[in-house]
């Protein structure tokens, strides 16, 4: 029975059948995908950080066996893994202080009144121009400056 390849190592035929597609498809997208070179395979974000976790606790031999079976090189591992540790390190840093949430909805109430205001002013300069113009339809000037 063919397996697809970790994280997932599903069967063949459980995927299809999950998704709706003949064994017979599905084998032949598998082998399209592992004919290709590994650099050009995806891997998802998912796959990466489950990568990273898997060759933690390997010793370098073992890891790089793991690279070898997987199509991965040992470069690429340490930079997924430093990638996972920089994610984790930057929600703490990044997180504004709630002072910071307090000034930064008064600013964005103070922008929207100031918005709504702008927008007051422009609806009434469109309907005085159009007013005007209506006026101007009805009484010309050319006939005012004749009498």
């Amino acid at each position: 029975m063919a397996r697809l390849l970790p994280p997932e190592s599903a069967t063949i035929e459980a995927v299809a059948h999950e998704i709706g597609v003949g064994v017979a498809t599905l084998e032949r997208w598998r082998s399209d995908a592992l004919s290709r070179p590994a650099r050009e395979r995806a891997w998802t974000a998912a796959a990466r950080f489950e990568a990273v976790l898997t060759t933690a606790a390997l010793d370098e031999a073992a890891r790089n066996a793991w690279c070898r079976e997987h199509g991965v090189y040992p470069q690429d591992l340490a930079q997924w893994r430093q990638a996972a540790t920089q994610a984790l390190a930057t929600p703490e840093e990044a997180r504004a202080s709630p002072l910071q949430t307090k000034q930064d909805r008064r600013r964005i109430k103070e922008l929207e009144r100031e918005l709504r205001r702008k927008e007051k002013a422009l609806a009434e300069a469109a309907a005085l121009l159009v007013l005007s113009k209506k006026l101007e339809a009805i009484f010309p000037k050319d006939r005012d400056e004749d009498a």
